[in-house]
């Protein structure tokens, strides 16, 4: 029995206890993750430890974890967040003394600091505990760890003798630039503001302390007077602050990063939700990922010129912004004729600027684009792959921590098959901007050809939860449509087919998986009008060359597409 701040948490029984030892309803989940927070010994346990330990070999978006988290505060009565806590720099921890109640009735303290030899005891009787042998630190002996010990305690010393001769990045890794996220302040006139406002707060929170290359200062109440003020829990570089409004029909976030030093805007941005049409934690989602990937790219930005000045004083962060930003529309509202046209206009401004890493990035993206879209040549897609490694190579020397050079290298790695590299890439992509939805559609991609189909739809969901950037929602609806079509779930996958063609109607490949699913559920008419839009697009696509590249793909995978390929036969699609 697990006993904390008046509760009971009976592990035999996996039954949470109130103060008058009325049971309070958990779902398993979320009394697993309780379980773990009240037997960590105080530790502070990071947000992917908890979901691999929670939810063990299966892919779940954040949003779960944060629904378990708030159904612990929930139970807890920790409106005020008190008891689970956010940690600086990621992750959780119950704070509080946790006692261990034996059958005996005997009571000891858990300790709020971890203690190698005791961690595990300290759950089991007393007698058994007594009965195991201590614990050896790194399979060394007590006496052994000591004269290790003391050999460190030489070396430290001798470190401290050397340091003023050393440079310090030798001996100290360099603190992380300080982000606070101030509470956003409810301006909204309305009652559920308040709330609104606070769970918006925390999701930034949580969304920001998993951002690789910075650290999250939580903000303390000041009290004076009565009156309580958020203020800034310590010394930080930049500010996150923003207003939470409501109107007729939509809540609004407005927000900004400051230089907490001179007060500069550095970024500022809106988002907007219908009020009425969605759920509250769904309108919670977006609203943060509308705020949040912005203000996380222009973070991003603006450390990595940091970086790029502290390693060549004087160099500038070059970029033809006007031409990156349309060529990257380009990639995300796919039509043949934009395509050319962000081509041309790439290729001229990198004429013009030929040592631009941020131009040759675009361009190499760009044209995997074109690539995937089978708009080369096989002569001209071989020419360009290899240019695209060689820029991408070289751009990952220079700017290893860029989103665009790390999402440019997705998408390469992505469209030439090496897909579980691609996974890797894009996972470094999102622990910059975790909502990130372009690489979570290419995870989706890369879960779709490995045959990884629950995984795939489950990221594709998550993007849609995102919805950031929204000129690239078509992608991961077509992605969860194509998902549900290779796992022969047809009527769920029309509406997500349907809203991804609204929005980018020029593919075609959308309308092959349509006439598949419109097929499939005895709709053949519909079946042949959606063939023939997507023949129109595409013409000279047949049976031979209507899937994409298998190369690498498992035999799940490669079935799934043969049973598609059929339907779209069926519906129309030429033999050859």
């Amino acid at each position: 029995m697990l006993r904390f701040a008046g509760f009971e948490l009976d592990l035999q029984r996996a039954e949470l206890r109130g103060v008058d030892g009325t049971p309070i309803k958990l779902r398993p989940k979320t009394f697993e993750m309780l379980r773990l927070f009240a037997t960590s010994g105080g530790r502070v346990l990071s947000k992917q430890e908890l979901m691999e330990a929670v939810w063990p070999n299966v892919h779940v978006g954040e949003d779960s974890l944060f629904q378990c988290i708030r159904e612990l505060r929930t139970a807890l009565g920790d409106e005020r967040r008190q008891l689970i806590k956010l940690a600086s720099g990621g992750g959780y921890l119950l704070a509080t003394e946790v006692e261990v109640a034996f059958e005996s009735g005997a009571v000891q303290a858990v300790e709020t600091r971890p203690d190698p030899s005791n961690e595990v005891a300290a759950l089991l009787p007393a007698e058994v505990a007594a009965a195991r042998p201590q614990r050896a630190w790194f399979g060394l002996s007590r006496q052994a760890t000591v004269a290790a010990v003391a050999g460190l305690c030489v070396i430290v010393m001798g470190l401290a003798v050397a340091a003023p001769v050393l440079k310090p990045d030798l001996l100290f890794r360099r603190t992380l630039p300080r982000l606070a996220v101030m509470p956003i302040v409810d301006a909204s006139n309305d009652p559920r503001g308040v709330t609104m406002a606070a769970e918006v707060t925390a999701r930034l929170t949580d969304g920001f302390a998993k951002v690789q290359n910075i650290s999250v200062v939580a903000p303390r109440v000041a009290v004076s007077g009565g009156d309580s003020t958020a203020v800034s829990g310590g010394p930080s570089d930049y500010e996150l602050r923003g207003e939470l409004q409501h109107g007729d029909q939509s809540w609004t976030l407005r927000a900004r990063i400051i230089k907490a030093a001179t007060g500069e805007v550095q970024s500022v941005v809106a988002a907007s939700v219908a009020a009425e049409e969605m759920d509250v934690q769904l309108a919670q989602s977006r609203l943060v990922a509308g705020v949040g990937h912005v203000l996380a790219r222009r973070l991003n930005e603006i450390l990595e010129r940091s970086a790029a000045r502290a390693k060549t004083p004087g160099a500038s962060a070059g970029g033809d912004k006007v031409a990156v930003e349309q060529a990257l529309a380009s990639i995300n509202q796919t039509t043949r004729e934009r395509f050319g046209a962000a081509q041309a206009m790439l290729q001229k401004a990198l004429t013009d600027d030929p040592d631009n890493v941020d131009l040759a990035v675009a361009l190499a993206s760009l044209q995997m684009r074109g690539i995937q879209m089978v708009w080369f040549s096989p002569e001209e897609a071989a020419a360009v792959e290899a240019k695209a490694n060689a820029t991408l190579e070289q751009a990952l020397r220079v700017k290893p921590n860029s989103i665009p050079v790390l999402e440019a290298t997705c998408r390469f790695l992505s469209a030439t098959n090496h897909f579980v590299e691609s996974l890797v890439t894009c996972a470094k992509a999102l622990s910059f901007d975790p909502w990130n939805g372009s690489a979570l559609y290419l995870i989706g991609l890369g879960q779709v050809y490995l045959g990884r189909f629950d995984d795939a739809l489950a990221t594709f969901q998550q993007a849609d939860r995102y919805d950031t950037p929204p000129a690239s929602r078509w992608t991961w609806l077509l992605g969860a449509g194509m998902t549900y079509v290779l796992t022969e779930h047809y009527e769920e996958a029309l509406p997500w087919l349907q809203r991804s063609i609204a929005i980018t109607p020029g593919t075609g490949r959308s309308h092959f998986l349509l006439a598949a699913a419109y097929q499939k559920t005895g709709r053949a008419e519909e079946a042949r009008a959606a063939m023939q839009e997507g023949l129109r697009l595409r013409p000279g696509t047949t049976r031979l060359n209507v899937s994409p590249p298998m190369k690498n793909a498992s035999p799940v995978c490669i079935a799934a597409w043969e049973r598609v390929v059929q339907a779209e036969v069926d519906a129309g699609l030429p033999e050859q």
